[in-house]
């Protein structure tokens, strides 16, 4: 889709926004746009974002209620506002404003994986130090008498199909870069719950002096590094781009031996790579890649690291 649009003369950011709002109509994966990843109160929220990498000027929307299209809201916020993100509530009023229609996020499905959770006693989730016990348990939970700190289990607990995100980078023919994100967050996170997606330097990057690149897996621990950011500067410094994904995986990987997640990185001239941290069950990472040289819109693999 956003390949098409640039073919029919559509702008970097266009192709942005219609590429990852075609996976918020189509649900890719379960992990983005609607009726997925419900939150522990059963709602779906959404973050976005999309950035210019002409005038370095980014949008984006968290913990968007009842508003389907949330890469194009995010745009909204470039258009119309001096701001750069949105959030909750107030995001939602802004969408409505816009033009956005209100709808229900929720269906069946996103019901049942909800009901499924209850009725696991509520596992995985997002707690840690509290009372109840939230290994065990669905809470309400409060901070204890006495704070016992325990290892984050990142892996053992939590599945690394829980969260995902549509990353994408656009590479224009002058060399224009833009680059955007869209989620449905982490499923069952704890409500108010904002990612990496939204986050300018995490979920992606774009400029247009260097490239640009997007991060998918677990946000908490990938935000806390900005990738996006760091890989588009390694680029800048004439890094190849599949290094320095490979490169920003491995400062994350000192910290968190056990994180999921993936990068994606493409510089002003075309060249692309991707890397991603190997753990049990995710030892691939797949991406797309269209570009004059390939006839359609081809799936690329690498091992990672």
């Amino acid at each position: 889709t956003a390949w098409r649009v640039l073919q029919l003369g559509g702008s970097e950011l266009d192709a942005v926004e219609k590429g990852c709002g075609q996976c918020e109509i189509d649900q890719c994966d379960g992990s983005v746009g609607y009726g997925g990843s419900p939150d522990e109160s059963g709602e779906t929220t959404l973050d976005a974002m999309i950035m210019d990498g002409n005038t370095m000027e980014v949008g984006a929307v968290a913990d968007l209620r009842r508003v389907k299209n949330a890469i194009g809201v995010a745009r909204k916020v470039i258009e119309y506002t001096k701001h750069t993100l949105l959030v909750g509530e107030s995001a939602s009023l802004f969408a409505v404003r816009m033009g956005f229609p209100y709808e229900d996020l929720t269906t069946q499905k996103s019901l049942s994986v909800y009901s499924n959770w209850l009725n696991q006693s509520c596992q995985p989730n997002y707690w840690k130090n509290v009372v109840p016990d939230s290994a065990k348990s669905c809470g309400p939970y409060k901070r204890p008498g006495k704070v016992i700190c325990e290892e984050e289990q990142t892996i053992s607990r939590r599945s690394v199909h829980n969260h995902d995100t549509i990353g994408m980078v656009v590479i224009g023919g002058s060399g224009t870069v833009a680059s955007g994100t869209s989620t449905n967050g982490a499923v069952h996170k704890i409500p108010g719950r904002v990612g990496d997606a939204p986050i300018a330097g995490a979920g992606s990057y774009a400029d247009s002096t260097a490239g640009g690149a997007a991060a998918t897996g677990d946000g908490d621990i990938m935000m806390r590094f900005l990738p996006s950011y760091q890989a588009v500067e390694y680029m800048r410094m004439g890094t190849d781009p599949m290094v320095a994904c490979q490169k920003v995986i491995s400062r994350i990987q000192k910290y968190s031996p056990k994180f999921f997640g993936a990068v994606i990185c493409a510089n002003t001239t075309g060249s692309y790579g991707a890397a991603c941290n190997k753990v049990p069950g995710f030892t691939q990472f797949h991406f797309m890649v269209s570009s004059p040289l390939l006839s359609q819109p081809t799936e690329q693999v690498v091992d990672c690291i």
